[in-house]
């Protein structure tokens, strides 16, 4: 890969990274910190990638800094008290995304993250199999069932009241 290669990664996939990982961490700096990780560990290997594979490679790394973020903070939280999830009560008013939000961090990590990456960056079966390190067919049983608990979930009627 050139180092003009390298700056058109930059460029077009910064922002879908970022919204990739800010989506699973929440958290706007860690979610910074792993887009940056990423891209230093690209670029310390740019000589070895191949630019038609950089989006993929670009992809997979962040995912894999994201899960090793996830981890250490799981760590920390079972060192600590696990903090409560809040289930949302008839008198609050919520708007669609944030029921989609949190029927979203309902679902076990692989699941939200296939998920996301199929709907939310229009990633293809295949793409997303390379990324997460998975065939294509479980891809889509993991985007079923995905989309399975999230019309279970949205589909209650104490959460859209």
């Amino acid at each position: 890969m050139k180092i003009s290669d390298y700056n058109h990664c930059v460029d077009q996939f910064a922002d879908a990274v970022y919204r990739f990982i800010l989506k699973n961490i929440k958290v706007e700096d860690r979610a910074r910190d792993v887009v940056q990780d990423s891209f230093m560990k690209m670029w310390e290997k740019r000589k070895e990638i191949d630019a038609t594979k950089a989006k993929s490679y670009l992809f997979t790394t962040a995912y894999h800094c994201m899960i090793d973020v996830i981890r250490r903070e799981k760590k920390v939280l079972y060192k600590n008290e696990l903090p409560l999830v809040e289930n949302p009560t008839k008198n609050q008013a919520h708007d669609v995304q944030s029921i989609l939000n949190l029927a979203l961090e309902q679902l076990p990590d692989i699941q939200k993250n296939v998920v996301l990456l199929r709907d939310y960056e229009g990633y293809s079966y295949e793409e997303i199999g390379e990324i997460c390190k998975l065939n294509a067919s479980q891809v889509k049983v993991y985007i079923y069932r995905a989309r399975a608990s999230l019309k279970k979930f949205i589909g209650n009627p104490e959460m859209v009241i």
